[in-house]
């Protein structure tokens, strides 16, 4: 080996593997689609210890994301890093989620469930005879 070769793969060996935001939260399995993370972060729904930050921002291991999903939001701690998108059970392996964030998604969920069993659900359209009750009925209120 070369000198120059020998220094050159020093260099390689002691840099850290950078990971973009984007990419990790798309192999993380957060988002179906990197399109999808790049938005959310442009969006402002992702935020690294506090900050907005932009998709090409390099994440490192030990740094706290507060990722909002729909209605959910996770505060998750970076464990490891990967670019490539595996199966669910190698991306749950890349963060851990804050007790706190876990219970109140539990929560919410238990909550969602509570309201979904009050709201009456309604059957498609009603009927000809519904709409002549309906009809009646609002012809005599008045």
């Amino acid at each position: 080996m070369t000198d120059t070769h020998k220094n050159q793969h020093r260099a390689e060996a002691s840099e850290e593997v950078r990971v973009r935001l984007d990419k990790w939260l798309w192999a993380a399995r957060f988002f179906k689609t990197r399109a999808l993370a790049t938005e959310a972060v442009n969006g402002g729904r992702v935020h690294v210890g506090g900050q907005r930050v932009k998709p090409a921002r390099a994440i490192h291991p030990g740094e706290t994301l507060r990722i909002q999903r729909d209605a959910s939001e996770y505060v998750v701690i970076v464990r490891a890093l990967s670019d490539r998108r595996g199966p669910a059970k190698e991306a749950a392996l890349l963060y851990e989620e804050t007790a706190e964030s876990h219970q109140r998604r539990e929560e919410y969920a238990e909550q969602r469930r509570l309201n979904a069993m009050t709201v009456p659900r309604l059957e498609g359209r009603p009927t000809k005879q519904d709409r002549r009750r309906i009809v009646h009925f609002t012809r005599n209120g008045e």
